[in-house]
């Protein structure tokens, strides 16, 4: 396979939260703000690179009875690493994003991807693939984080550009419901032909 089309197929044919509906936990959860939304994206595409790499190395030596374990637990060691890395030097968007961290162990994106591609290809390839699919959810996270935060409180990346306040609704969890659902269709009705 083509590597661009690797990456570019986590993005717009196999993106994570507009076309396959993977991780709504973390995209509905954490999205109030596009800085929220980016912080958890970028932890997720850290963890899925590094997991799919190290899957890909050892995927010939785990006996196939212990697979998914053995894969839980390489993606509950680099959540670990990215959860203290996170603690220590982005303290203020740790706490914002408090339980959704450790929750990326559980992530069905990062199991789908060491299970559907870095256990059946070269590590290269893995890389390329975590990279791709983590983009895309940081994208969408981005974006739907950015479009709530807009409608709610009048800001973007907390720079206000609209005095007064913003549509509340947006800020809580039925904001988030409807600006996936919007964002979904426009995401789907201008890549259809991408997709094919």
């Amino acid at each position: 396979m083509n590597r661009l089309k690797i990456i570019l197929s986590g993005i717009v044919k196999n993106n994570p939260t507009f076309v396959l509906l993977l991780g709504m936990c973390p995209t509905l959860g954490t999205t109030t703000s596009a800085v929220n939304g980016a912080g958890m994206g970028a932890a997720t595409m850290a963890v899925l690179i590094l997991s799919n790499v190290v899957i890909s190395l050892v995927k010939n030596i785990i006996p196939s009875k212990v697979r998914i374990p053995a894969y839980i637990v390489i993606i509950a060691a680099f959540v670990t690493i990215v959860e203290l890395c996170m603690k220590a030097y982005l303290p203020d968007l740790y706490k914002t994003l408090g339980v959704f961290i450790p929750l990326i162990v559980v992530n069905c994106i990062i199991l789908g991807r060491a299970e559907g591609f870095a256990a059946k290809n070269g590590v290269l390839d893995s890389a390329l693939d975590g990279v791709g699919t983590g983009l895309g959810f940081t994208l969408s996270l981005t974006v739907i984080g950015a479009v709530r935060e807009m409608l709610g409180s009048g800001a973007i990346f907390g720079q206000r550009f609209i005095s007064g306040d913003g549509m509340l609704i947006f800020v809580l969890a039925p904001g988030a419901f409807l600006v996936l659902g919007y964002l979904m269709v426009l995401f789907n009705k201008s890549t259809s032909k991408l997709r094919s």
